[in-house]
């Protein structure tokens, strides 16, 4: 996407994006106890805690080297960490 979504920050300048909407959260937790982010951050952005729309954006500067990290944490401490990997994805240029 030519420009980025925004004009400063992290989705800012050219580049790829991806958005996703996050659901399904283990037994007692919400959105509240999720965060989420690129590892490696491109930006050197620390993962974010997810708000109530459950969606995230994240700007894609290196897919073989980036995975998905979701961190979900409850008040005693347990976390259950999960990586995904974005190698698979194509990556299109639309146009836009």
């Amino acid at each position: 996407m030519e420009g980025g979504l925004s004009p400063s920050g992290p989705l800012a300048g050219d580049g790829y994006f991806l958005a996703l909407k996050f659901d399904n959260f283990s037994s007692g937790l919400t959105y509240a106890n999720v965060k989420v982010g690129l590892v490696p951050s491109a930006s050197g952005m620390d993962l974010v805690t997810l708000d109530s729309d459950k969606d995230a954006v994240f700007k894609i500067t290196d897919k073989n080297n980036q995975k998905l990290k979701v961190v979900q944490a409850d008040s005693a401490g347990h976390k259950n960490i999960q990586y995904f990997g974005l190698s698979g994805l194509t990556l299109e240029d639309t146009g836009v």
